[in-house]
C-alpha cells in the first residue's frame, strides 16, 4: 500500500508543477485559459490527492512530522509554496510581484523535493 501511496504522491507532485508552471506562463502572457473553469478547479483536485497520499503515507509509516526536522521543513516550505503561489497567479499587486513570486515558488517547489528525496532539510545539499 505505501508503494502505491508513494506513487500517486510522485505523479500528483508532477502534475502540480506542471500545472503551476502552465498557469504561470498564462498569468504572463494573460491568457484568458487562467480563468477557465477547470484550469480553477484541478489544480485543487490534484493538490488534495497530492496532501492527503502525503498524510496517509505518514500514517503508515508511523511517522510524527513533529519529531522529524526533515517533514517539518517539508511543511514550512509548503505553505510558502501554497503562499507564493497564490501571490503569483492571483493576488500579486502587479505582474512584476506575480512573476517573482512565480519564480520564487518554482524554487521552494524544487526544495520540497529535495527535503522529500533526502529526508533532510538540507534539501538537495544533502545528496552531494
Amino acid at each position: 500500500m505505501y508503494q502505491t501511496l508513494k506513487a500517486v504522491h510522485v505523479i500528483c507532485a508532477t502534475i502540480t508543477i506542471s500545472g503551476f508552471v502552465l498557469r504561470g506562463i498564462w498569468m504572463l502572457t494573460e491568457s484568458p485559459l487562467l480563468q477557465h473553469k477547470f484550469t480553477r478547479v484541478a489544480p485543487h483536485v490534484v493538490d488534495t490527492l497530492f496532501l492527503l497520499s502525503g498524510i496517509f503515507m505518514l500514517v503508515i509509516a508511523a511517522l510524527n512530522p513533529m519529531t522529524q526536522p526533515w517533514l517539518l521543513a517539508k511543511f514550512a516550505a509548503l505553505i510558502a509554496y501554497i503562499v507564493l503561489g497564490t501571490i503569483a497567479i492571483r493576488r500579486g499587486p502587479t505582474k512584476n510581484a506575480r512573476a517573482v513570486a512565480f519564480v520564487a515558488a518554482i524554487a521552494v517547489f524544487g526544495y520540497v523535493i529535495g527535503v522529500g528525496m533526502s529526508r533532510s532539510p538540507a534539501s538537495w545539499l544533502a545528496l552531494i
